[in-house]
């Protein structure tokens, strides 16, 4: 399946200069960074959560770490967050396999926060929106483009 047309005519659209990758299908962000030979610090993975006036954000984070809810929770100075379900974030990315969205969530109309640890990395690696190819690109342009949000609220998988 190739990167489906809404996110490369935004990324063309806006001179973003990326390069995409095709892997095996790979269902796991770790898996997808095995794929493509990469470290999983260096490969963002999306995580939808849910806020308590029931707002989805997109997350972003390195592969080899996972949302500490508690921390996000006070970056949005919000009480109660959780992870969002499969079913309540499907129908925000109709064009993208399920699990494979980019963090592109400005296209989305979604809040998007960026681990801190990313914006460490010269180039940014994620999901093209199917489990078999992955796009990169600077952080700066990423940045530039998305305008998301940045903290610290990644913590290392056990």
């Amino acid at each position: 399946m190739p990167i489906p047309a809404r996110i490369s005519d935004y990324l063309d659209s806006h001179h973003i200069s990326y390069q995409s990758f095709r892997h095996p299908p790979a269902y796991t962000a770790q898996g997808i960074a095995q794929a493509q030979h990469i470290s999983g610090k260096k490969l963002a993975k999306v995580v939808m959560v849910v806020s308590d006036d029931k707002k989805m954000i997109m997350t972003v984070v390195p592969a080899s770490h996972r949302v500490d809810l508690n921390k996000l929770g006070r970056l949005l100075k919000t009480r109660r967050i959780r992870l969002a379900t499969e079913e309540e974030f499907a129908n925000y990315f109709p064009e993208c396999e399920l699990g494979a969205m980019p963090p592109l969530g400005n296209i989305y109309h979604l809040d998007v926060w960026v681990d801190e640890k990313l914006g460490s990395l010269p180039k940014i690696s994620f999901n093209a929106g199917n489990h078999a190819e992955t796009i990169q690109m600077l952080f700066t342009d990423f940045k530039r483009l998305v305008r998301p949000n940045v903290g610290s609220f990644a913590a290392l998988l056990h």
